[in-house]
This record gives C-alpha cells, sequence and structure tokens, in this order.
C-alpha cells in the first residue's frame, strides 16, 4: 500500500469511531456501533482490494450499491441510524478506493461527519415530535380527532394520517407529527352534543384514551 493509501485507511478508522461515538453519546445502542465499525472496515477492505486489482471503478460503486440496499432484518432500525450506516458505508469506500491525492477524500469524509453530527444534534428541531397513538375511541371527524391529540400529547398538532378506522372495534390509529408546547386545548364531549374546548395545563392532560406507541414524548 502506498502511503496516501495508509494515511486514508488512518483516517478512515478515525472517523469512523468519532461516527460511531457521536451516534452511542446521543442514542445508547452498543450492538449499532459494532455494526457501524464492522460495515465500514469491511467496505474499506474490500474497496481497497478492488482499488489494487484490473477492474472498473463501475463495481466498486455497484458494491456500494448493492450494500446500501441490503434489508437489515435483524431488528427494527429508525431512519437516524439508517443514515449513520450509509454514512459509514460511504466513509469506507472514499477511503479505499485509490486516489492521487489526499486533500479530497479527507474533506469528503470530515463533511460526512459534521453533517451528521450537526443534523442529528438533539436541539435542531428539539420541539418536534412523531407518535403512532392507537385510541381506543373510533373518531371520524377530523377536528375532534385533532383536539383530542392535542389533549393527550400536550402539544400542537401539524399533521396527522388515520391509519386505521375500526367502528366495530371502535378503536382509530393515527401517525401523528406535532409540537410540544405548555398548555394545550382539551376536548370533551358532551353527551354527544359536541366538542367543548378548554384551555388545561400540560401537566393535567389524562391518558387513559391511548395507548402510544413508537418514538418519544
Amino acid at each position: 500500500m502506498t502511503a496516501t493509501a495508509l494515511i486514508l485507511a488512518a483516517a478512515d478508522l478515525f472517523a469512523a469511531v468519532l461516527l460511531s461515538a457521536v451516534y452511542f453519546r446521543r442514542h445508547r445502542r452498543r450492538d449499532l456501533v459494532v455494526a457501524f465499525l464492522g460495515v465500514n472496515v469491511g467496505v474499506l477492505a474490500v474497496a481497497s482490494v478492488l482499488g489494487t486489482a484490473e477492474v472498473a471503478l463501475g463495481l466498486g460503486l455497484g458494491l456500494f450499491g448493492v450494500l446500501s440496499i441490503i434489508r437489515l432484518r435483524s431488528s427494527e432500525i429508525t431512519q437516524r441510524e439508517v443514515a449513520y450506516y450509509f454514512a459509514a458505508l460511504a466513509i469506507g469506500l472514499i477511503c479505499g478506493l485509490p486516489h492521487t491525492d489526499l486533500a479530497t477524500p479527507l474533506l469528503l469524509v470530515g463533511l460526512i461527519v459534521a453533517v451528521l453530527a450537526v443534523a442529528d444534534h438533539p436541539r435542531l428541531l428539539a420541539r418536534a415530535r412523531h407518535q403512532t397513538v392507537h385510541l381506543d375511541r373510533a373518531i371520524a371527524d377530523e377536528s375532534e380527532l385533532r383536539a383530542e391529540l392535542e389533549r393527550l400529547l400536550g402539544g400542537e398538532v401539524t399533521a396527522l394520517t388515520v391509519q386505521q378506522l375500526d367502528l366495530v372495534d371502535d378503536t382509530t390509529l393515527v401517525d401523528v407529527r406535532y409540537r410540544v408546547g405548555a398548555v394545550t386545548p382539551r376536548a370533551s364531549l358532551d353527551s354527544g352534543l359536541g366538542t367543548r374546548l378548554e384551555a388545561t395545563p400540560a401537566a393535567d392532560r389524562d391518558a387513559t384514551f391511548a395507548d402510544l406507541l413508537g418514538g418519544t414524548r
């Protein structure tokens, strides 16, 4: 291996460890740290072999495409974790392929790590939340459903999608995007005559009408 290849390999390992440290500090999943490092080193090794062999560069890019579309069936991962997987793959491939200079690959690797570190920062869009809510009532009216969700979640609903409305079992499954707040409108039904709204502090919410699945409150 040339001096440039050795420097890039060292930069790849440093960036992969830094990326894994950023992920673990924020999400605390040790198994995925092992996966990120393993994928990165594996791609680096394969890309290095392809770079020294007499093969077209398109084969290396094809390898990256194949690895990137593999379904990870061992456990469910979030969109954030998929981004870390792609970053580990990209860093390994960039540092494994042959280069004539160091500036471009090192700049790209640094850019990948920096973008993920900033984009996944807890303070970025900190008030935005996502929940899948299973209500024990069938609510067909969108205004009433929105008011009920705001009462339960303690925030302003910015978007909602009803995934299932079961009139037989009297349940509603809805995907909710909302923004947390201190005070939200509270909906109470007056014997089926309509919906009355009253301001209620978030601390007084009663969540007995829903099972909250997924996301973080």
